[in-house]
């Protein structure tokens, strides 16, 4: 059996959406733009081993794609080199927030925080798009900012969980390391009619060869689950099995 999670699936799952003729775009792309073809929004949520997001990045260089990345504000993950690399390949840089995690639920903090971060990043690079981190283990949602707040004023102009509509434009995130991880995921999951049960990418490519997606399609990739080095895949593996253990009881739970 094929390991599934690997850089090398994962370029054969980005040639097969080529294949199809979908055009990869950035959220920036898909909201600037009126879409009268297949499209393909791909996203990257940045949480842990940010050297992989540059391997990842090379990559959809090497294969003309631009995607966007969504980096945290955390140490071993905001490293400015890194992002500004990742940005001059073309790819669209993106605050990955947590800030109401981060306040303990005080939103005029929490506030605070997301201006002094969204301007660390703008030192950087443009940024034009923020993506709520889901901080499974805080019973704080990032996105109750937003109920007070309104993050237009600081001239951001989407975020993926309210700026999307998902019964035109099918979602696919990776959380879990599996496709349809809906008992392991708390908080990366949309309102949607548009079903579907893939588990492992092979599915994914076979209903995509098959003509059997939508042709509005979001993928959301984790960086640090795709490795071809053994050594990291299968610590990513062990790690996320324990962390879907803990996940399952946290849902069952609340």
């Amino acid at each position: 059996m094929k390991p599934d999670f690997t850089l090398t699936t994962l370029k054969k799952l980005y040639s097969v959406v080529l294949e199809k003729n979908y055009k990869i775009r950035t959220l920036s792309e898909y909201l600037r733009s009126n879409v009268n073809h297949k499209i393909v929004i791909l996203r990257h949520d940045v949480d842990r081993m940010v050297k992989n997001s540059l391997k990842i990045a090379l990559l959809e260089h090497s294969l003309g794609i631009k995607s966007t990345f969504y980096f945290r504000y955390k140490k071993r993950i905001f490293y400015p080199g890194i992002i500004k690399e990742i940005s001059s390949l073309g790819h669209e840089i993106g605050y990955h927030y947590e800030v109401v995690s981060k306040a303990h639920g005080n939103m005029e903090k929490g506030i605070e925080l997301f201006k002094n971060e969204l301007s660390e990043f703008r030192k950087i690079a443009e940024v034009n798009t923020i993506c709520m981190h889901g901080s499974p283990l805080s019973s704080w949602d990032s996105r109750k900012l937003w109920e007070t707040f309104d993050y237009r004023d600081f001239g951001i102009i989407g975020e993926p969980y309210f700026d999307i509509d998902y019964n035109q434009v099918a979602y696919f995130t990776d959380t879990g390391r599996r496709w349809n991880g809906e008992n392991v995921n708390i908080r990366d999951k949309v309102i949607s009619g548009i079903k579907h049960s893939f588990r492992t990418t092979d599915e994914l490519i076979i209903a995509l060869r098959d003509d059997k997606l939508p042709d509005k399609v979001m993928i959301n990739i984790h960086p640090q689950r795709w490795h071809n080095n053994f050594v990291f895949w299968i610590k990513e593996l062990i790690a996320q099995n324990l962390k879907n253990m803990i996940k399952r009881f946290v849902i069952r739970n609340t």
